[in-house]
């Protein structure tokens, strides 16, 4: 069996191109071994019928790790990744020893809507998501048909909010001081709804800490 600190890494709508640079960052830092999968349905791939949703998808993480035999796998997800992320820790495996929350979508924070990007085109979405838009790469647009095949068109779960109060793990919640897709001050309910969460802002970031700012979000990871 495998003993070594493992990170599971879970990207957002953007897909995994979104988390590999920093998964080789966290990698060569750390000397663990992390994980950088793409989400059934995303980048093409095929989606078993039986994900139908986010906690079904989180399921299918948790025997993933059961089958790779991996122990003390910190979870870090980002937007979508952090609600599936928050989900894993719900799931409460004994294989899962921590779970980070980066910029997570999925709660319902009432005045603080999630920014509804169905429509957008590719420059409003980094508008919405990046510090300074002018430093977004290139790139294709987020799969929102993949994403919402998982969340559904609210992007979120209403129940979701009360039900983290059953998390029994340390959890860290970090959110970018310039994202508006979701504001800090959805990150500060997102935290204070799970119990012994911290709650950490980053500056001169937006929704995608791991592309914008990566060692300032690894320094926020380990320290």
């Amino acid at each position: 069996m495998t003993t070594t600190k493992a990170y599971l890494l879970l990207h957002g709508g953007g897909g995994v191109h979104t988390m590999t640079s920093f998964a080789d960052l966290l990698r060569e830092r750390t000397g663990s071994q992390v994980l950088v999968p793409t989400h059934p349905g995303f980048g093409g791939t095929p989606k078993p019928a039986e994900l139908t949703g986010v906690a079904e998808l989180a399921r299918h993480y948790v025997a993933l790790l059961d089958e790779l035999g991996l122990t003390d796998v910190t979870v870090l997800g980002n937007s979508f990744g952090g609600w599936l992320a928050a989900e894993i820790a719900l799931c409460a495996s004994p294989r899962v020893s921590a779970a980070v929350i980066v910029n997570g979508i999925g709660v319902e924070v009432e005045g603080h809507p999630v920014t509804d990007v169905r429509g957008f085109t590719l420059a409003e979405i980094q508008a919405h998501s990046w510090h300074d838009p002018a430093k977004a790469p290139t790139g294709p647009s987020p799969d929102v048909r993949a994403l919402i095949g998982y969340t559904g068109p609210s992007m979120s779960d209403p129940a979701l909010l009360d039900r983290l109060g059953d998390v029994r793990i340390p959890v860290r919640v970090l959110w970018g001081e310039s994202d508006r897709i979701v504001s800090p001050a959805y990150g500060k309910a997102y935290a204070a709804a799970i119990p012994s969460a911290t709650f950490t802002l980053l500056p001169r970031t937006g929704h995608l800490p791991q592309l914008e700012t990566p060692e300032d979000l690894l320094e926020a990871l380990i320290g």
